[in-house]
């Protein structure tokens, strides 16, 4: 087998797994109870928490645990809509963005809320200066993921941040689940972020969203104590744990992996690059753990199921899109509607080695060969 699909999830850490199974049995009560067994639930969770802090320089009261990056995504945007109203309805966002970010926007549009799309440079970057003229007095809200999901685009983070920082009635958001566990991320230039455990070896079920602290939220979940109020719901204390656990792996070894990453995306993108019908969607603004391509005149379910014969795994574009529908994150650098409509993407982590990449470009080019000569006939 080769996964290579890491962008739609990775593998759990077998270390995490087993920090969840041990603070499940070791710490049964809830930790907001009063009795002992909840008393020493609360301890440690706390303790986590200031770990936690220590690890991504934020503080405690900054940390709201979600049950992954969608409902924070969904928590900062209705959150802030919700709360600043009197502010304003006008929101800016990017075509890149995750369906997660595009969800709540569709649905604060049906409340009266006008969404607008900041232009994006043809290397897949925000146009600052379109930024910088769209922003208006009634503007709250402004999302930009700090890494795209389809082709792996890092944007100006702190150059957004300032142009947003202009003006004090709007917050900026950005959805950092595919930063995280990559590279590093700096939360001091975000009023809020978003992030998911199981995109970096963690369990599925948990992830954040950082809030500054004098920031107010709308909450989404009402009723029920939890670890803040923005939030209800009993705390997930063995998610948590496991949460702190995985980036605890990750993270001291983030240059290390990043080079390992580079080395197996230069090597692909040479062998992607001898075939003439193959087109890389992926700028040179992206991060090397995602290679977004297209093949023409060979439809991607179609490459996608003919590698999964061979146990090679990649994706069309993100998991959480819409089906059969073209990459609106790939026509929005592109411009090219076939190229949207036949995305391939392949998605590298630190655990692929030079083996499995032999192994991919051995099967790809059979299966390129065979449904090439399929057309022929």
């Amino acid at each position: 087998m080769v996964y290579l699909d890491y962008s739609a999830t990775t593998p759990v850490n077998p270390d995490v797994l087993t920090t969840f199974n041990e603070v499940s049995l070791e710490y049964p009560g809830n930790p907001n109870s009063l009795h002992s067994l909840g008393h020493k639930s609360k301890l440690l969770q706390d303790e986590l928490t200031v770990k936690l802090t220590n690890l991504l320089h934020v503080q405690a009261e900054e940390i709201i645990y979600t049950s992954g990056a969608s409902e924070a995504n969904n928590l900062a945007i209705k959150g802030i809509a919700l709360k600043y109203q009197n502010r304003g309805k006008h929101i800016i966002t990017s075509m890149l963005e995750h369906a997660s970010i595009f969800g709540p926007l569709n649905y604060l549009q049906e409340l009266g809320f006008e969404i607008e799309f900041v232009n994006l440079k043809p290397n897949g970057l925000v146009d600052l200066e379109h930024l910088q003229s769209i922003i208006r007095d009634d503007t709250i809200l402004v999302s930009i993921a700090m890494v795209d999901s389809e082709l792996g685009i890092l944007q100006p983070i702190n150059e957004i941040s300032q142009i947003v920082k202009k003006h004090p009635k709007c917050f900026f958001h950005s959805d950092v689940t595919q930063a995280m566990g990559k590279i590093n991320v700096d939360f001091s230039n975000i009023d809020l972020a978003s992030f998911s455990a199981h995109k970096f070896y963690g369990l599925k079920g948990i992830g954040a969203l950082i809030k500054k602290q004098k920031i107010m939220l709308e909450p989404i979940i009402h009723g029920g104590k939890s670890t803040t109020s923005f939030r209800s719901g009993t705390p997930a204390l063995p998610l948590i744990a496991s949460l702190f656990k995985a980036l605890s792996i990750i993270n001291p070894k983030l240059n290390e992996n990043y080079q390992l990453v580079k080395e197996l995306h230069d090597d692909l993108i040479k062998f992607l690059k001898t075939f003439k019908n193959i087109y890389l969607n992926s700028p040179e603004s992206s991060i090397p753990f995602v290679i977004n391509f297209s093949i023409d005149e060979i439809k991607a379910e179609t490459f996608v199921h003919a590698l999964d014969q061979h146990q090679i795994y990649i994706s069309t574009k993100s998991a959480c899109s819409k089906p059969n529908s073209p990459s609106q994150a790939v026509y929005a650098v592109t411009h090219n509607s076939k190229a949207a409509a036949s995305s391939l993407r392949i998605s590298l982590s630190y655990l692929t080695t030079a083996d499995e990449i032999s192994t991919f470009k051995e099967k790809f080019q059979q299966s390129y060969n065979y449904l090439n000569n399929l057309k022929g006939e």
